[in-house]
């Protein structure tokens, strides 16, 4: 075999590539005559050697480059030539339906080897688990969230269960080293390494990341530098490190491909057009209604994935489409499980038609080929709008492609800055949130849980040396003690009282997530569940029927059992409301509002624009004129008096600059991703007083008790320590601090 891939030509043999040879001969067969494969993929060449070597490593390439195959080939051979038994290989993934959508392609692979593939997840049933249980698979699919199920399950004998494990393989691995899941992941790790006695091979599929060493360091978490490792990525330069504020790195041409030409604004077609193959288009339609027109009225024939940025849009333009004669299908997280099922397999089997969706279609589920993606409005990292293109072009010959349908002038402004950043091939880098400590006491919870006690001077050896799950962490076990979530017999650890009465319901399922659920009401037709609410659609004041919108379709309330959280609906015509609430921090970033700015002040992203999207920019760029300055940021006085910093430097680092200058910002601050809001008095020389030395004395934002409440875990915590953790993680020091050196244009007398 050579390095590329493709279906066989007429061959006479596998080929003489180095990587491939080095597989097991039936695999190998298999490769060349079942898949019916002339080459490997350049990914897959290329990580054939290090995987058969044990090494650490994660492979890196563009959305459908083979990575699962590049990952999983190697290690079937390992588990042929090195007579492996029992479960040998986890398959970890962010998403069940990601997990149901691998098994059956992993499960052939493993019948190939006489080997056996099954799936664990929370959707598994009793029974199903019961017989894996009884007889492992070779390689099992699963969530974190589930290992650490299994790990404090009194049915699950985990000594046994995960005695011959040897590898673990972590698919989308950017998505959970970008959140507190990647913490909970590695800690989970480590206690498995712990349980066996030895290391586990660690290997990492990404699509999508800017800094590819940092992740491989993150993803082998205690062994970093102690075991070998390796960044996979054939034919692609490295990737800077993480970007300072106000840099954006060197383009990566073949992960993050750029047009090769930028049309001229002049040059853009009037009105909404169909975007030739391989571009990227921006379009501005001023609202969702006209967005569907759009849709329904472009590619005809063709089968379109539409992304947007909340359930509620989702379910408002999948009413709009239906309402337009389009079969359309839904997608989102809210939506029962069946249903999305049928939704998403009724959509892979179609031609003529658009799913709609929210980020739950980003990731590797198959739809089947797509012609199209559309994105409404703008996703807020350019690393998510990658992921959303990768959908596109997988069939030979076809190419990728995006049309962006604004429905605002902020959300135009933010596309543009996003296209602009991509087009210079930078993405962010991937960065765990910083101080988990309320992944730490969930850890010691849970240890104490899996191992029924735990010696009270040995607990932190189940982590290996991995920070911050170390004797640093000691206050925490304190904490947990005097306030009776453990408790302490001699030198032993054990559950107390409080952690029975706080996550003990359903033997301690709500343990193992580290994210908390908002309350939502399941919604039910007879006995078939639509999926889930926001609990004030059933509360708010109405006039008339209560209406909901679920599924793309409107719903009238019959019945509400408050007691268990259920909803009983009929169907109706129309009239209803979809509505879910958020929690967290949804503000964009430094590098993206930086990028804003740069548009207002005339940078052009280099793909195609619509004349309405030239235009409105047009407009943007005149809205903004005295809030923007190439030389650095703008003070000014609006009409109603409102005094505004403009500093476009993202939610994070206006919070740090809100919580450091209070002598100078309004008291009743509420702060964006664009500027600050100043005292109406302030004058020049209270200004330049006021930052005099601000950069020395940089101050972490403030804390309510409303966003600790959205803290898993807090109540586990001592409250210092965990409004240090959150004040940590709504802080952009190095962007706050760069705001600070720039010069301000003071424009009030």
């Amino acid at each position: 075999m050579t390095a590329t891939v493709g279906p066989s030509a007429p061959r006479s043999g596998p080929g003489s590539g180095a990587g491939a040879d080095l597989l097991h001969p039936v695999l190998l067969h298999h490769i060349v005559n079942t898949l019916g494969w002339s080459r490997l993929r350049d990914l897959q060449e290329a990580a054939v050697e290090p995987l058969l070597a044990g090494h650490d490593a994660v492979l890196l390439a563009a959305t459908a480059s083979g990575k699962t195959e590049a990952a999983v080939f190697p290690l079937l051979s390992r588990m042929a030539t090195e007579r492996w038994s029992g479960l040998t290989v986890l398959y970890v993934c962010p998403l069940k339906a990601l997990l149901n959508n691998l098994e059956p392609r992993l499960s052939r692979y493993t019948d190939w080897l006489g080997r056996r593939t099954a799936v664990w997840h929370g959707d598994v049933t009793a029974p199903t688990r019961r017989a894996i249980l009884r007889d492992p698979p070779d390689l099992l699919l699963t969530t974190p969230e589930s290992i650490e199920a299994m790990l404090v399950s009194v049915n699950v004998d985990h000594a046994r269960f995960f005695a011959d494990l040897r590898a673990v393989v972590v698919d989308e691995a950017h998505a959970f080293a970008g959140d507190d899941r990647g913490w909970h992941l590695l800690a989970v790790l480590e206690r498995l390494s712990h349980l066996i006695g030895r290391p586990i091979q660690r290997v990492g599929l990404s699509a999508t990341v800017g800094n590819p060493d940092d992740l491989l360091t993150w993803l082998q978490g205690s062994g970093s530098g102690r075991r070998p490792g390796r960044v996979v990525a054939p034919h692609l330069h490295r990737a800077p490190p993480a970007a300072s504020p106000g840099s954006v790195g060197p383009a990566d041409d073949a992960a993050f491909p750029v047009p090769a030409v930028a049309p001229p604004a002049d040059a853009a077609v009037a009105d909404a057009v169909t975007p030739p193959p391989g571009d990227i288009e921006l379009d501005y339609v001023g609202s969702l209604p006209n967005a569907a027109k759009v849709i329904a009225a472009l590619h005809r024939g063709e089968k379109r994935l539409v992304f947007c940025e909340s359930r509620r849009e989702v379910e408002e333009l999948g009413q709009l489409l239906r309402l337009r004669g389009v079969t359309t299908f839904l997608s989102h997280a809210s939506l029962a499980l069946d249903e999305r099922r049928r939704s998403e397999q009724a959509f892979a089997e179609a031609r003529d038609c658009v799913i709609v969706s929210t980020s739950t279609l980003e990731l590797g589920v198959d739809v089947g080929d797509l012609d199209r993606v559309i994105q409404i409005g703008a996703p807020r990292t350019v690393a998510s709008f990658l992921q959303r293109l990768g959908r596109t072009g997988r069939r030979p010959g076809a190419t990728r492609n995006c049309l962006f349908l604004t429905t605002d002038q902020p959300t135009l402004l933010r596309a543009a800055g996003l296209l602009l950043l991509w087009g210079r091939g930078w993405v962010e880098p991937v960065v765990a949130p910083p101080e988990p400590r309320h992944i730490v006491a969930q850890q010691i919870l849970a240890l104490c849980l899996q191992e029924r006690q735990v010696a009270d001077q040995l607990w932190a050896d189940w982590w290996n040396g991995l920070e911050p799950f170390t004797r640093n962490a000691e206050v925490i076990v304190r904490h947990l003690v005097d306030q009776g979530f453990l408790q302490r017999d001699g030198s032993l650890l054990f559950i107390g009282p409080e952690a029975e009465l706080r996550f003990g319901h359903r033997n301690f399922m709500d343990m193992t997530a580290v994210f908390t659920s908002p309350p939502e009401f399941t919604v039910l037709s007879g006995r078939t569940e639509l999926g889930r609410i926001d609990p004030s659609l059933l509360t708010e004041q109405v006039q008339g029927p209560r209406r909901l919108l679920l599924g793309g379709r409107s719903w009238q309330v019959t019945h509400v059992d408050w007691k268990r959280r259920r909803c009983f609906v009929e169907p109706v015509d129309s009239g209803g409301k979809a509505r879910w609430l958020t929690s967290g921090v949804t503000g964009m970033s430094y590098e993206l509002t930086r990028a804003m700015r740069e548009v207002v002040l005339g940078a052009q992203p280099p793909v195609a624009l619509t004349r309405r999207a030239v235009d409105q920019l047009a407009e943007s760029r005149e809205r903004y004129l005295s809030a923007v300055h190439p030389g650095g940021t703008v003070v000014n006085r609006l009409a109603s008096g409102d005094v505004w910093w403009w500093t476009w430097a993202g939610y994070r680092a206006n919070a740090t600059l809100a919580s450091t200058l209070t002598g100078l910002v309004d008291p009743v601050q509420e702060h964006g991703d664009l500027r600050l809001r100043l005292r109406r008095d302030l004058t020049p020389a209270q200004w330049r007083a006021g930052l005099a030395d601000a950069a020395e004395r940089l101050s972490l934002p403030e804390v309510d008790d409303d966003a600790l409440a959205g803290l898993k875990f807090t109540a586990a915590l001592p409250r210092r320590l965990a409004t240090a953790t959150l004040a940590t993680r709504l802080a952009d020091l190095p962007a706050a601090l760069q705001v600070l050196r720039e010069p301000a244009r003071f424009l009030i007398g």
